[in-house]
């Protein structure tokens, strides 16, 4: 029986220049990246390049460089070294590259120089997202998860242990610089000046840098506790001012004693404070998949907006809990979109009586968890005693989210938040920053966010309907 098979030789010449267009079928999402970034303002980026005087070899263009970041961090793969391999192995890779293979140092300044730009376009996607009908701004839920620093939490040091590291460094620097003026001298009478002598410098060295990081970040520790000082001196003098007013209004002295604080000059870390030598503006939290462990991290966070999952606001902190994200995160909604949510729900670590007063959120329905859920209010069951309006801040709450409608509104929070995490985590395999430092770390999350919502556009076939 005779076969017949085409030919695969690898070694085939090709009869005409291969057409990158060939490459990929339409509708993917290199293309898509492609044609997308066509529509955003680079003008700040290119500004970087006008100032230079044009002279030396010509660059990679900027436009090819941003496009392989987009498309690695829609992809999970945000090194540089993985995204050079992936220009030789990777067709859409190689397809957005145009079939050139930058190298990770290229890659790597790119990100470094334009970092503040790229996370920019967080707000142009929003509006491209916006312009697709992707986003109503009818109820938008806030949530916060820890992602690890680009630092491991043994190379933190607590601030009770600075102390004693600092005395034992200090005794044996000491003790090398006896040990090295000694070998100097017989040295010297040995070999004569300008000799040099035995390894005892390149030590002493090793000491005194370790021994100058502890103390550096000792003084950051203690500026932090005088800074808190000062800041809980200044509440406890406002306190008292309002005590003071009360008593001259009502002619009564108001119960329980007078506010107090500790004086900034004497105030002082907790032994326990910690700060990492790696990335000193991480911190150690808890880590919520694993109940009694702690990770080195920042708490990332994010608002989504219920019609499709659209991150509309993201943020990073170096508090370990939510409590005081609540205003600022739905302020940054308005900001970003002109426009303020009709509700929005979260969980109870964002429960504070000040933050669900404040001024920036009048005209928004919250709905914030006060406490741990019963079951008979998952259930749906209205629990007895709560139809009594109560009068606290926190009892009015807790009535609105055992209303029927509260129910239905707070039900839904879990499925519209949740899943995004999961799908930055597990989906695109974003567990840990790249970056160190608060401010890079918070771009970088931009990033991350700006790509989330492009595959959202992507997947909504937008682009596609209207090309």
């Amino acid at each position: 029986m005779n076969y017949r098979f085409r030919v695969c030789t690898l070694d085939q010449p090709l009869l005409l220049s291969p057409s990158l267009q060939e490459w990929l079928p339409e509708g993917h999402l290199a293309r898509f990246i492609a044609d997308v970034t066509e529509q955003l303002d680079l003008s700040a980026m290119y500004a970087v390049y006008e100032r230079r005087d044009g002279r030396g070899q010509a660059g990679y263009h900027p436009l090819m460089l941003l496009r392989l970041l987009l498309y690695g961090y829609c992809s999970g793969v945000v090194s540089s070294r993985a995204i050079e391999r992936k220009t030789q192995e990777d067709v859409g890779f190689r397809y957005l590259s145009a079939n050139q293979h930058p190298d990770h140092d290229t890659i790597a300044a790119f990100r470094q120089q334009h970092l503040e730009i790229v996370s920019g376009l967080f707000l142009q996607t929003l509006q491209l997202c916006q312009k697709a009908g992707l986003i109503k701004l009818g109820h938008v839920v806030l949530d916060g998860s820890k992602i690890q620093a680009n630092a491991s939490k043994h190379k933190a040091m607590s601030y009770g242990r600075m102390g004693e590291a600092e005395r034992r460094l200090q005794a044996e620097v000491e003790e090398l610089l006896r040990r090295a003026t000694e070998a100097d001298a017989c040295e010297d009478e040995k070999y004569g000046k300008g000799k040099r002598g035995d390894e005892l410098p390149e030590e002493l060295s090793r000491r005194e840098s370790r021994l100058a990081k502890i103390q550096a970040a000792k003084a950051e520790l203690e500026a932090e506790a005088k800074a808190k000082a000062e800041q809980q001196q200044a509440e406890a003098e406002a306190k008292r001012a309002a005590r003071r007013e009360q008593e001259a209004r009502t002619g009564k002295k108001p119960g329980g004693r007078d506010p107090v604080a500790p004086e900034p000059e004497k105030a002082v870390p907790e032994e326990k404070a910690q700060r990492n030598f790696t990335d000193p503006e991480s911190r150690i939290m808890p880590d919520g998949a694993h109940k009694g462990s702690f990770v080195q991290a920042y708490n990332t966070q994010i608002v989504v907006d219920s019609q499709a999952q659209i991150i509309v606001a993201a943020e990073i902190t170096q508090e370990t809990n939510d409590k005081q994200q609540l205003a600022p995160m739905l302020a940054q909604v308005e900001q970003n979109l002109g426009a303020k949510p009709e509700a929005a729900s979260a969980d109870t670590g964002y429960w504070s009586e000040v933050q669900v007063n404040d001024e920036r959120l009048k005209g928004i329905e919250l709905y914030v968890a006060t406490g741990k859920q019963k079951h008979s209010e998952a259930d749906g069951e209205r629990p007895s005693g709560t139809e009594a309006p109560g009068t606290s801040p926190r009892e009015k709450m807790k009535q609105k989210l055992a209303s029927a409608a509260g129910r239905d509104i707070y039900r839904m929070r879990k499925a519209i938040v949740e899943p995004v995490f999961g799908q930055i985590k597990e989906w695109r395999r974003f567990s840990r920053f790249s970056l160190r430092g608060e401010s890079k770390v918070r771009a970088e999350w931009k990033l991350i966010c700006l790509t989330h919502n492009l595959l959202k556009l992507f997947r909504s076939g937008w682009l596609f309907r209207t090309a």
